[in-house]
């Protein structure tokens, strides 16, 4: 199964910068290691949200689950870094009603 309405997929911009590329995020601290030894920064957020959004729409959902706030989804697939390596990431999406389209939560190493 494909993550509903991937087309409509966004990314918000502090999820990259305040979140997963921040050094001294409490919770992303660590995930923002592993995307900064891949190349990515501040700089090249926009390269780092189209990787995201081509997994969300390139991949089938691996796992969702009903929570109070929506469906969340769990999409898997391979990003291509600004070093020019390729790293496989687990993504998580978000549906909350009456919004139909998929926010990005997060992404880790997969």
């Amino acid at each position: 199964m494909k993550l509903p309405a991937a087309g409509e997929a966004y990314v918000p911009r502090e999820k990259l910068v305040d979140y997963l590329l921040c050094e001294t995020h409490p919770t992303g601290a660590s995930k923002a290691d592993f995307f900064r030894g891949l190349g990515f920064r501040e700089h090249t957020a926009s390269q780092l949200e189209e990787e995201l959004l081509n997994v969300a729409n390139g991949n089938d959902v691996e796992e969702s689950e009903v929570s109070p706030y929506g469906t969340k989804y769990v999409v898997i697939g391979e990003i291509v870094t600004p070093i020019h390596r390729r790293a496989r990431v687990r993504t998580v999406w978000i549906i909350e009603p009456p919004d139909e389209r998929p926010r990005f939560v997060t992404a880790y190493p997969a």
